[in-house]
């Protein structure tokens, strides 16, 4: 083999690995962002997963590449460790289906209906389509549809390059005293897997081992161990996509290696004890492409059936190999995987699920806030402060996040949907602030003053359950995305203004009658304009959800009709609301309102 042919071989090498890549990455196009959420959604179940990982990976092409996109939910909390053991397995026996494609550069050429199906003229008629497809139309999926075209030609180049490189090699002595040693299962398994793993893809290392079976001087006994290890190589990219992920993205990480290699085990001890005994008559069939083709796709099928019914002991495994620290039992961190960006539709589902546990410590926040100010001898202060800045790291780096997201290639519907939620996380990150507003507002008036005087409790009680609604209507709005509840948070809203409203023009008839001082009135203004704020925030999320819900207005056209129009349904609530939460104006304020509200805005002003 001289220095012409050695050069041959590996720009074949390089051609297929192109073709390979330009391929997938066409059939990702052509697919848009439906293969990532038919996995993560619908891999509810084992067997299901195991035909989903089977099917995603024979379209993709890579099995690699669909653990990896395993890895990333898993890591985003989107789906769960056993989930992921399923799809992985799927994803192992998948991968053999490229080994299919790869045959077509060896159909042969004759005469008739076989030289119509020859590679020459398949790879002609392809290339032709291919280039029209992607010089002539202006379609973005059209021209995708040109790049699986193209990457197909470009591969069966390559491959017919290295198979013409190495077409010598049966007359080298060299060649065939290593493949004879490589019918040492031990040292075969070590080859294929040193292989695979230097070159990132287990369809392209049986590609070459194909091109290789060409010489025909390699025989079964010398092809099933390098088989065996290619199948333990290919988790090499997988694990190493996992270094940035948290534990559990480095358990499902862990799936693959462990899943290959005891499949390779098990595969192995049992075809070698059984051919120990009976002497299988195909160990010396000389190989071909069709007949590795087969046999890869044999090999790992039966790993895969062989394992299926341990997944639980597989998920045991890897929580024994990497357990979990205490700090990532506790509370939801923010965790955004950077590897899903290159998957809009995958990226703002997990933006959705980040936001809904931002939601929950929000609302959490509030709720301890509020029972503070109804018994000012509760103190949450200090919880409610971690859930401050908890909350304040959500809204960072999901905004950072979303800005990142925001110079990808999205459709109109995910736009939307980004300015949705980059309005949410800003108004949750300020109902946390007002929620530690009204916190340290309580524990300073029962510092100060013990409890607070007249009806203030009673009245405090009233805007507490209201602001507790409110709290309770915009979260569940968000996360069921519920029109029907968002339309019900601006009236309440309106609501809690009045409130506000009636409870400062109260304080102030105490203060005349000096039933409290004015310094009580201060900390009870803070408290119950945090309240007001709560609930303004709060009506901000319900438009969000409406807005978004609608393409006919936007945010500021909404607020314009539902206040002009005021519609039926907008009083039906607000009438319900205000009967529910109800303060009466003390008698002294109702007879002399307008001296009362000018001494109340004195009182209260900024």
């Amino acid at each position: 083999m001289d220095i012409t042919q050695v050069i041959a071989l590996f720009s074949g090498v390089a051609l297929f690995l192109f073709g390979m890549s330009l391929m997938g990455d066409g059939l990702k196009k052509v697919s848009g962002d439906k293969l990532e959420p038919i996995l993560y959604k619908l891999s509810g179940t084992p067997f299901r997963g195991l035909l989903l990982g089977t099917g995603v990976t024979a379209v993709i092409q890579s099995s690699s590449a669909t653990a990896v996109m395993i890895v990333g939910f898993v890591s985003a909390g989107m789906m769960k460790v056993s989930q992921g053991i399923s799809v992985i397995l799927g994803a192992i026996l998948g991968t053999s289906i490229t080994g299919w494609v790869i045959c077509l550069s060896y159909l042969d050429s004759g005469s008739g209906l076989a030289k119509l199906l020859s590679t020459a003229t398949l790879t002609g008629v392809v290339a032709v389509i291919g280039i029209l497809l992607r010089t002539v139309s202006k379609k973005k999926s059209t021209k995708s549809v040109g790049d699986i075209l193209m990457g197909f030609v470009v591969l069966m180049v390559g491959m017919s390059t290295m198979s013409g490189a190495v077409s010598g090699l049966k007359d080298q002595p060299w060649f065939t005293n290593v493949l004879t040693s490589l019918s040492n299962p031990i040292l075969g398994i070590l080859v294929g897997a040193l292989f695979t793993a230097l070159l990132q893809s287990a369809s392209a290392a049986v590609g070459i081992v194909q091109a290789l079976s060409v010489t025909g001087a390699m025989q079964f006994e010398e092809a099933f161990p390098l088989l065996l290890g290619i199948s333990v190589g290919a988790a090499v990219p997988v694990m190493l996509s996992a270094l940035g992920t948290n534990a559990k993205g480095k358990r499902v990480s862990m799936v693959y290696p462990i899943a290959t290699a005891l499949g390779v085990i098990v595969t192995a001890l049992v075809f070698y004890i059984v051919n120990a005994v009976v002497h299988f008559p195909f160990m010396e069939k000389v190989m071909n492409p069709f007949s590795l083709a087969g046999a890869n796709t044999i090999m790992r099928l039966f790993m895969v059936l062989a394992l299926f019914p341990f997944t639980g002991l597989i998920e045991k495994l890897v929580n024994l190999l990497i357990p979990l620290k205490p700090e990532d039992e506790e509370l939801p961190t923010v965790h955004l995987e950077e590897m899903l960006l290159q998957h809009p539709a995958m990226a703002l589902e997990q933006c959705r699920i980040t936001i809904e546990d931002m939601a929950h410590l929000t609302q959490k926040a509030v709720g301890l806030a509020l029972e503070m100010a109804r018994d000012l001898s509760v103190d949450h202060q200090e919880e409610v402060r971690k859930l401050e800045t908890a909350v304040d790291d959500y809204e960072d780096k999901l905004g950072a996040y979303l800005v990142k997201l925001t110079g990808r290639d999205m459709t109109t519907e995910q736009n939307d949907l980004v300015s949705k939620y980059l309005h949410t996380i800003s108004d949750l990150e300020l109902i946390s602030d007002q929620a530690l507003v009204i916190a340290i507002g309580s524990r300073e008036a029962y510092e100060k003053f013990g409890q607070f005087s007249g009806n203030a409790d009673h009245e405090m009680d009233v805007m507490a359950d209201a602001v507790e609604r409110v709290t309770d209507l915009a979260v569940k709005a968000f996360i069921n995305n519920d029109l029907s509840l968002a339309e019900q948070i601006e009236p309440l809203e309106e609501v809690v203004d009045n409130l506000c409203d009636t409870m400062k023009l109260n304080h102030v008839d105490r203060l005349q009658k000096k039933i409290c001082t004015i310094a009580q009135g201060f900390i009870f203004s803070d408290i119950i304009t945090g309240c007001e704020r709560v609930s303004d925030h709060c009506a901000n999320i319900a438009v969000a959800v409406i807005v978004a819900g609608h393409d006919s207005y936007d945010m500021h056209e909404y607020l314009s009709k539902l206040h002009e129009d005021r519609s039926s349904a907008y009083q039906h609530y607000f009438d319900q609301f205000r009967k529910e939460y109800h303060i009466e104006l003390a008698a002294d304020e109702v007879a002399a309102s307008t001296p009362i509200v000018r001494s109340a805005s004195a009182v209260f002003a900024d």
